[in-house]
């Protein structure tokens, strides 16, 4: 397999970094996963265009120039002769001290990495049953510095991704300090209720009266939403708790592996006389929803139709 590595295609295990980059030292860095189909990347140019604001927002390079990315990422392709795949690109702040930095009127240079593999195999079941979905330890701060950012920094979201497979959950939900739901930890969230759906307010969708959204404003949720307004669908962005989820008609996951996954239920804590356990909470009526189930075919298609152009 052949990586993109700062402008030049190497074997894999010839790609290598300084082990002064800023991405190891200090987890300095941001980066995309998107889906290949039909030997293109679908919507790289949204992708590029959300990295780059990132990578301004957060001070980590003003240089990225979106064309070239793009180029670099169906190049990427071509050369692995993938017409399917998973591609990641990763950029960091690079072999660069980030106190030097402070102190100097350069910028450095960035490390930016892009590895195309076989796109994440999904079990039908998933998709025609829907899976459950735990709680996530801990709570996401949205007044952290990369809150709402594709940042390098995802031990406990992988940790939780972990914990819930082991509770049998395809996804873990995240909330905030205040308990609003946030997503899962990879993913966006939307719940239907009365033909509506509903998703958390996104970084960058905030009102004057809002507090910062720690919610990564997706490129598959936006998607969707486009599709929901396509069809006549009303979409309610909105601040969301962790009750809308529990009493949400139908409730969905979206990020670009998957597309758009079925939430079918909740493994929460019930409390009781006798303490608490841990007990499946039903979403809906316990399977895939109509309206869930017309975004998954919907999404399919949009996809071939685009990748195919």
């Amino acid at each position: 397999m052949k990586i993109w590595l700062n402008g030049s295609f190497v074997d894999d295990c010839e790609a290598k970094v300084s082990v002064f980059d800023a991405g190891l030292q200090h987890g300095v860095g941001l980066f995309e996963t998107m889906i290949a189909r039909n030997g293109n990347v679908f919507r790289a140019d949204e992708h590029m265009e959300r990295l780059a604001e990132s990578a301004a927002l957060l001070r980590l390079t003003e240089k990225l120039q979106i064309e070239p990315l793009i180029e670099a990422l169906q190049l990427t392709l071509q050369e692995n002769n993938q017409t399917e795949a998973r591609v990641r690109l990763t950029i960091t702040g690079g072999d660069f001290s980030m106190l030097q930095r402070a102190e100097s009127s350069e910028s450095g240079d960035p490390t930016i990495i892009i590895q195309s593999q076989p796109p994440t195999e999904y079990p039908p079941s998933f998709f025609e049953n829907g899976v459950l979905v735990s709680i996530a330890s801990g709570r996401v701060n949205p007044y952290d510095f990369g809150a709402g950012h594709k940042t390098l920094q995802y031990w406990s979201k992988l940790l939780n991704l972990q914990i819930s497979a082991m509770q049998q959950c395809g996804e873990a939900l995240c909330l905030t300090p205040s308990a609003h739901v946030t997503g899962g930890s990879v993913s966006n969230i939307f719940a239907v209720k009365n033909g509506t759906l509903c998703t958390p307010i996104a970084r960058g969708e905030e009102g004057e009266e809002d507090e910062p959204s720690a919610v990564l404003p997706g490129i598959t949720r936006r998607a969707v939403m486009n599709l929901a307004a396509d069809v006549g669908v009303g979409t309610n962005i909105t601040p969301m708790t962790f009750d809308d989820v529990l009493t949400a008609d139908e409730v969905f996951l979206t990020n670009s592996s998957w597309g758009v996954l079925p939430v079918v239920g909740v493994l929460a804590a019930i409390r009781g006389g006798d303490g608490s356990e841990t007990q499946d909470r039903a979403i809906g009526e316990g399977g895939v929803g109509s309206l869930t189930n017309s975004f998954i075919l919907a999404y399919q298609e949009l996809v071939q139709q685009e990748t195919r152009e």
